[in-house]
């Protein structure tokens, strides 16, 4: 092992790299998909070590539109491969991850019968010509019944249906009466998306000490044929080297090739944004759908009912990796506009927004390609490095949330190919995590909480069985061995779990479990008691000093400003300071 410095107590998950410093398969980025391609080399016996700069499932992966979608859309740009993969993908998530992965019926309200034919077929040759006239029932009623021929899976969803007017609004009736169609079709949500990544990595984990992991370590360069990881926490560094290096850093791709040494123009990425809002009105007239629609500009768009809230996106604009994206003031007047479009007699003003939030979709470089008509589809590239002679580096360009599976098994096969290594297990059909025997009935539901309510009440394990899914078995186990209460200012959560999710989950930061372990700031649910109840605990568990705690909450608090759009009193409680029983809302 080189250290070029060491400043600092390593982490014991950041010590298991640093002792044992060279790997068959090192992955620098800890999206969905460099986390899949873990769990896949993992599960093939391969000694992998995956790293990444900051927390698990925190950059791009973060700032999904929630969905486990086929893209039909993507239709209409030609993708077709991608396309059926994407539905096989979504038949097969609805399986193996039904804790986090759910049916989502989705509606789409159409205007016109005839417009768009024309502009169609010049749009999938030319990706250029983007027609301002919404598409019409006709090429809509195209789309889906070559959307329903993609799934082969013999009705994990129901096919499409086509409602006319009248039928339309007696179903929705707080529609825009000026519609002449609905077609709704099935999709699916990950109503849990962060959780779902963390449940990939621990099966990975689980699969044997040649599996390794750590957040907050960064790839800080190179050095002797090696690349230098630095852990963010400690300022530790030390150099491991690999046969084959997987650069899965999204958006960041290029920054990262060029952080070892190699030069590379493969990323191209585009900037999406989302607001939630707190609007009891407009989530009764989704009627619990998805509605999908194209907006007047031509962009695909999604009003979406989840936790209680209402998710509004997305935008597609050319971004700028040198400038961290956050959701705009234009933005949110566009994303209030498209509101206006479907549902004109519900109001919805900054004051209903709750969370904002903005990510870079890792797309490939297209030059003067119109924004929406850039491929969704991923490729992977050998990258010369001459810092790592003895290494093969491969580049991930491109991938989505619905094939992340699809993409780790073609990854970690390009992988083990250079290693000389024969798969020998295949991921198709495998549960993940807590999907493994998860109840997907009400019936079995109530007999599973009922058969692990020993010393827990029925509602908390039902609370933990949403959360973790089957795992929650596990993480019962450790609750019940040490001492638990429920917070006060949000009864839901207890002292015990926050634990958990330090001393288990790797969550490193107060904001980790606030936007990423839980719920809480997507659903509006963070106030100054709450955070200073959370850091209590997670002060204890990760050995803070009271300025180390302090600074947390006001780091905290910045991000949820600064990136979010959250504006939390920053009157802090101190540490210790009992707190008035007032549940989050």
């Amino acid at each position: 092992m080189t250290e070029s410095k060491k400043t600092g107590t390593m982490r014991a998950n950041v010590s298991r790299i640093a002792d044992r410093p060279h790997a068959q398969v090192l992955i620098v980025g800890g999206g969905i998909n460099g986390i899949a391609t873990f769990r896949d080399l993992a599960l093939q016996g391969v000694d992998v070590v995956l790293v990444e700069r900051a927390d698990y499932a925190s950059g791009a992966s973060a700032a999904s539109s929630h969905m486990i979608h086929g893209g039909i859309r993507y239709l209409e740009n030609g993708e077709f491969r991608l396309v059926r993969e994407s539905v096989e993908e979504r038949n097969g998530l609805l399986k193996i991850a039904p804790h986090y992965v759910k049916p989502l019926q989705t509606t789409m309200p159409i205007f016109s019968t005839f417009s768009g034919l024309l502009n169609a077929p010049l749009r999938m040759l030319t990706h250029k010509q983007r027609s301002t006239k919404e598409r019409g029932a006709l090429l809509i009623k195209v789309g889906m019944t070559m959307y329903d021929s993609f799934s082969r899976d013999g009705g994990s969803v129901p096919r499409h249906k086509f409602l006319g007017r009248k039928a339309a609004l007696a179903e929705m009736p707080h529609l825009n009466k000026d519609l002449k169609y609905t077609g709704t079709y099935y999709d699916a949500s990950v109503h849990e998306p962060e959780r779902l990544a963390l449940d990939v990595l621990k099966d990975g984990l689980a699969a044997g000490d040649h599996a390794r992991s750590a957040n907050y370590l960064e790839a800080a360069g190179t050095a002797d044929g090696g690349v230098v990881l630095r852990d963010v926490v400690s300022g530790t560094e030390f150099t491991v080297t690999a046969d084959v290096v997987v650069n899965a850093s999204g958006p960041w791709t290029d920054l990262t090739n060029a952080a070892l040494g190699a030069e590379s123009q493969y990323m191209g990425g585009t900037k999406g944004s989302h607001i939630v809002v707190d609007s009891p009105e407009l989530l009764e007239a989704t009627n619990g759908r998805e509605i999908f629609f194209e907006n007047n500009d031509g962009r695909i768009v999604l009003i979406y009912p989840l936790k209680g809230r209402v998710l509004i996106g997305t935008t597609d604009l050319e971004a700028d990796m040198a400038e961290p994206a956050v959701c705009t003031e234009e933005e949110v007047d566009y994303f209030f506009d498209l509101v206006k479009h479907v549902y004109p007699a519900i109001e919805i003003t900054r004051e209903n927004i709750v969370y904002r939030y903005s990510g870079v979709r890792p797309l490939p470089k297209h030059d003067d390609l119109a924004a929406g008509f850039v491929s969704r589809d991923y490729r992977i590239v050998e990258t010369e490095v001459a810092e790592l002679p003895t290494s093969k580096v491969l580049s991930l360009v491109g991938g989505k949330w619905t094939t992340f599976r699809a993409l780790s098994a073609h990854l970690s096969t390009e992988a083990t190919t250079r290693l000389g290594v024969t798969r020998k297990v295949d991921t198709t059909g495998m549960a993940i995590g807590g999907g493994k025997d998860f109840p997907t009935t009400d019936a079995a539901r109530t007999t599973w909480v009922a058969a692990h309510a020993d010393g827990l009440s029925r509602e908390h394990v039902d609370r933990l069985l949403t959360r973790y899914g089957t795992r929650a078995e596990s993480v019962i186990e450790v609750l019940l061995d040490q001492p638990s209460e429920p917070l006060a200012s949000d009864p839901s959560l207890t002292t015990a779990e926050i634990a958990y999710f330090a001393e288990h989950e790797d969550a490193v930061h107060l904001a980790d479990v606030v936007l990423r372990r839980t719920n809480l700031a997507f659903v509006g649910g963070v106030t100054i008691e709450l955070l200073s109840e959370i850091a209590d605990v997670l002060a204890s568990s990760l050995g803070w000093t009271a300025d180390e705690r302090e600074a947390e909450i006001e780091a905290t608090l910045d991000v949820l400003r600064t990136s979010h759009g959250v504006e939390v009193s920053s009157q802090h409680v101190p540490s210790g300071t009992p707190v008035a029983s007032t549940p989050a809302s």
